[in-house]
């Protein structure tokens, strides 16, 4: 009895209604079900009568002689209608979660297996998920989203207690408690609380400046640790296999799994083989865990892909993990100190004891002019006369010089150091990320900058990354076009089973006339859509006709992979092997003609194979043979065990085409200037090797080829001495092993060198570990390799690893800027009040200028010189080098020079201002502080470059230095002209300010004068080495 198209509809829009309405019921209150079945009955009448209306006449006249009523049976089961339609209403959640973190084979029985579970989440086999976004947002409702809890970032109060632990700091708090207390007494509430108070504000403004400062670089550091976390994962949803944020994975989906990579979260094994994992960051046990459907079929998050490749299906995320039980327990305390840190903590423990000693004798010096008489109040009377000397005026006398003292220490001890550190480090990883690179260690930034040697991968670093098989052959003849009708039908389907079975790669066609979507490492990638698109190839069609027995995957040794499979329906076993050209080729008896017959493999033969091989490598192709073998029934007793190498017939070579980066030359040029060497160590074959460095301009035609180019097996016979002899002539590795590489890097690092290392496999991770600099990629690098390393170089780009060097050269560089700046201010400093204070009983800059000093110093001065962008000279120069001093002679030069220009300036002031100026000591106080101020302001602008005359060369680029020096005048203006009891200072007319800058812009000519001077290269002071 057919309906109406609109009956129809309707029906289904009341069956939609109905549905949602059903949905709901399992979260009501009973007195809200009572209403709600009452509703359902009224519902389910219209409903009917609405189907009545719509249907034929004879309907109508069958209907009539039924009986005049309806009976609708409203009973309880409706609920249990209602809760099946309620999402994953039937699978207990706690019990889910337990079967993977308690590996329990017997909760998985009572689930109904692996089958069961995937039945329960609603999910298909082959095509995953449905995938659409309320599937997904549904899932992540009732299961809960792949994130957990972090424990509580650092607030910016903590800074500020921070602050509060400093020693001087303490100190200074209570000089300023002691200076108030006193001054109110003496002088009353209304003006007694200046000196005090002042200590107290300059002090929060210190403290509150530098606490801005930190907190802002927590902050920047959380969000760059966020992104590092932030990992690629394969799955297949709706029959689409896809990359998705490690966030965004759901319980139901299924993850592809290949070696090195990282399980994201709890799950069973579906499918795959010879699959090992690594689950000693969760369990502390080193050996590799077999993974099976019988036996072992539970995958744990955190663990990492030791070998082989499969299929998983998640069944728990986020929290109900066992990595994420794990990570709700870790604090977020991580107080990693770089090696600079280290060596300018060291530096500023000296600079502070030199400070200490000047801070005791000022002191002492102080004291002893006090007691005995020697100084004067502001009136010319002497400050203690013995008895007649009242205890608060003694008090008020000893805290102020107490104060003084207190106040050398804070500005001897140069605490801006570490935080320079900090500022320039966090600076450069911002813009590190913008050139993408991330930095997943601190020490990396400045580590790099002293890099000697550079081995790079070839494949993805040197090159795009965008295969293409460019080359094709069977037998001694190259095939051009058209491959489907030239080839014997044999060999064509002996291929498609080589490629379509012996792949980790997939392919999706999203209907019939679209273009399919090819999937896998770049290399599977090209090779399955050449044999899609030229061998037309239905890798479905082979797979569903083809049983696969057992499989090895490829790794970087073997360099190649196979297959054992059988035809369903036969009895024969093949074996199928795929991987580098040469290997295969030496594994094979005989080989497939063009005409479809297999011929033996003579010397003869071979050695043409060999050229052809040559030739193709000669092109900088990547050359991979396909070869297979039909079992005996001998050898199937053990095919399982280990698949047969020997005897293989060799079906067709294809030669691969990876362009070169087109900006690579020009890199490998910028590093050769920058005295950096270039050694690409990489696994195809010598010819190809060669053409490639050739290419990118590793090699140079003048070079002796022979001594510069070494296969790794080669380099790994060498004794110890060869290696360490020819390592530096070295500049390319082919067919190399990851231990070859990490040969390579030790026997560098032995000669002296420091050393950056690119990887991309999981078996890099030994080399990447054992380099100065771990360098992994971030699109074909392996999670293994990623958390092996460094820095993640994001596009896989050896431009980005330039980048990287030239960023690393550049915090060093600001470094040795702000350190240079600040020992003049230290050196000032200490000796103008030092000789004041010996030679008159005071000190001429009081607490609070001294204070506000040390602000422009540390906290303003290392966010204007720690932000300087790298410069082309930077890459002009030679490495620093591992033990190069921190404090070069060049700076020595520099610092000294101005230094005692200001002392020499200030202690005339201090003597002879008076009389040169004609004015009173406040205001000749005022005018030393003044002019001292802005010394060190012009100075900022010398600091800029150590070794170049213009200072201002690319001033214009740097908005923040600019802006901050603009900030510190005003600042300046304000503390002298509107807050004279707040800095103890007096108002200076135009002639004295003019006077002022004018003795400070001399600092200009003195810092260009100097540079003149030569200075030897080696160190100054040998103590100040690493």
């Amino acid at each position: 009895m057919a309906m109406s198209s609109s009956s129809g509809s309707a029906y289904a829009s009341h069956y939609d209604f109905a549905a949602n309405f059903f949905l709901e019921v399992a979260t009501l209150t009973k007195p809200q079900k009572r209403w709600r079945l009452a509703f359902k009955a009224i519902y389910s009448t219209r409903a009917l009568l609405s189907l009545l209306i719509n249907k034929n006449t004879q309907f109508l006249t069958l209907l009539s002689h039924s009986p005049s009523y309806t009976a609708l049976d409203i009973n309880d089961h409706d609920y249990s209608y209602a809760n099946s339609m309620v999402p994953f209403s039937n699978v207990d959640h706690e019990t889910l979660f337990a079967v993977v973190k308690e590996k329990n084979l017997r909760l998985l029985d009572q689930f109904g297996g692996v089958d069961g579970v995937a039945a329960a989440l609603n999910v298909d086999f082959k095509d995953g998920i449905h995938g659409s976004t309320e599937d997904v947002t549904r899932r992540s409702n009732v299961f809960g989203s792949n994130t957990y809890r972090k424990p509580p970032a650092k607030g910016f109060s903590h800074f500020i207690l921070e602050g509060f632990k400093d020693t001087t700091i303490l100190i200074l708090l209570v000089c300023g408690a002691l200076s108030l207390g006193f001054g109110i007494k003496e002088d009353g509430p209304k003006d007694g609380w200046y000196d005090g108070g002042s200590i107290f504000l300059a002090v929060f403004l210190v403290i509150f400046v530098s606490a801005i400062s930190n907190f802002k670089q927590s902050k920047q550091f959380e969000k760059l640790s966020e992104k590092s976390n932030d990992i690629r994962v394969d799955v297949i949803r709706d029959g689409r296999r896809q990359q998705i944020s490690i966030f965004e994975i759901v319980v139901g989906d299924i993850v592809v799994l290949k070696i090195g990579d990282q399980i994201p979260a709890d799950g069973l094994f579906l499918d795959g083989h010879s699959l090992k994992v690594d689950e000693s960051s969760m369990t502390g046990e080193s050996d590799h865990v077999d993974i099976n459907g019988d036996q072992n079929p539970f995958m744990i998050s955190g663990a990492k892909v030791a070998d082989g490749y499969g299929r998983m299906l998640v069944t728990s995320v986020g929290i109900d993990t066992t990595w994420g039980e794990m990570m709700n327990s870790i604090s977020s305390e991580t107080e990693e100190q770089t090696p600079l840190q280290v060596r300018l903590n060291k530096l500023t423990s000296y600079i502070g004891k030199v400070g200490l000693t000047v801070a005791f004798i000022v002191l002492v010096v102080m004291l002893v002019r006090y007691f005995t008489g020697n100084t004067k109040d502001e009136k010319g009377n002497r400050e203690f006369i013995g008895r007649g000397t009242g205890f608060d005026d003694v008090m008020n006398a000893v805290v102020g010089i107490v104060s003084a003292a207190v106040t050398i220490v804070v500005v001897a001890i140069p605490e801006g150091l570490p935080l320079a550190v900090t500022l320039t480090l966090a600076y450069s990883m911002k813009k590190m990320m913008a050139d993408h690179a991330l930095v997943r260690k601190l020490s990396a930034c400045e580590t790099m900058g002293s890099v000697t040697t550079i081995c790079t991968d070839k494949t993805g670093t040197l090159t795009l990354n965008q295969m293409k098989v460019t080359e094709f052959w069977v037998g001694e003849e190259a095939v051009t076009d058209g491959a489907f009708e030239v080839i014997e039908p044999n060999v064509l389907q002996l291929l498609q089973e080589g490629v379509s079975l012996n792949t980790t790669g997939s392919v999706y066609k999203p209907n019939s006339g679209a273009v399919p979507e090819f999937s896998g490492s770049p290399t599977e990638k090209a090779i399955l859509s050449w044999a899609v698109l030229d061998l037309g190839m239905d890798v479905e069609e082979v797979k569903q006709s083809c049983t696969v027995l057992h499989v090895e995957a490829f790794n970087s040794e073997k360099k190649r992979s196979g297959v054992l499979m059988r035809k369903n329906g036969e009895k024969a076993i093949f074996v199928h092997w795929k991987g580098a050209a040469e290997i295969i080729l030496a594994l094979c008896s005989s080989y497939y003609g063009i005409s479809g017959t297999a011929k033996p493999m003579n010397e003869e033969k071979r050695m043409k194979f060999e050229q052809i091989i040559k030739g193709m490598a000669a092109k900088s192709l990547r050359c991979i043979a396909f070869a297979y073998k039909q079992l005996s029934e001998e050898e199937n007793g053990n095919a399982t065990q280990k698949l047969e190498e020997d005897g293989l017939i060799l079906l067709g070579l294809v030669g691969l085409k990876d362009p070169c980066r087109s900006e690579v030359s020009k890199a490998v040029e910028t590093c050769r200037e920058a005295g950096v060497n270039i050694k690409m160590i990489t696994g195809d074959n010598v010819f190809t090797a060669r053409a490639i460095a050739i290419e990118c301009g590793i090699l140079k035609g003048e070079e002796d080829l022979n001594n510069a180019v070494v296969e790794g097996v080669k380099f790994r016979n060498f004794s110890p001495e060869e290696r360490k002899q020819k390592v530096d002539t070295i500049r390319v590795m082919a067919r190399s092993s990851p231990f070859d590489k990490l040969l390579m890097v030790q026997c560098l690092k032995e000669k002296g060198h420091v050393v950056a290392v690119t990887g991309d496999g999981t078996n890099d991770a030994p080399a990447l570990k054992e380099a100065d600099i771990g360098l992994s990629m971030g699109i074909q690098g392996t999670e293994v390799a990623k958390e092996s390393s460094d820095i993640v170089i994001l596009d896989d780009n050896f431009n980005s690893v330039v980048t990287v060097l030239k960023w690393g050269r550049c915090v060093y560089n600001n470094i040795q800027k702000f350190i240079q700046f600040q020992l003049t201010v230290n050196v000032a400093a200490l000796v103008i009040n030092f000789v004041a204070a010996v030679s008159s009983g005071k000190v001429p800059l009081t607490a609070v200028q001294l204070l506000w000093v040390n602000l422009i110093m540390d906290t303003l001065g290392a966010l204007a010189l720690a932000t300087e962008q790298p410069t082309k000279e930077l890459l002009e120069k030679p490495p620093v080098g591992r033990t190069a001093a921190l404090i070069t002679k060049v700076m020595w030069r520099n610092l000294i020079a101005q230094a005692l220009y200001q002392v020499t300036i200030l202690l005339i002031l201090q003597f002879k201002g008076m009389a040169i100026f004609g004015v009173e000591e406040k205001i000749k106080d005022t005018l030393i502080f003044n002019t001292f101020v802005l010394c060190q302001v012009f100075n900022e602008f010398n600091a800029r470059k150590l070794e170049k005359k213009n200072i201002f060369e690319g001033i214009h680029k740097n908005r923040l230095f600019l802006g901050i020096v603009g900030m510190t005048l005003i600042l300046q203006v304000v503390m002298v002209e509107f807050l004279k009891k707040f800095a103890n200072t007096e108002r200076l007319n135009w002639g004295q300010w003019c006077a002022s800058i004018g003795i400070a812009a001399l600092s200009w000519p003195i810092g260009w004068v100097v540079k003149f001077i030569p200075v030897s290269d080696k160190p100054f002071f040998s103590l100040l080495k690493h």
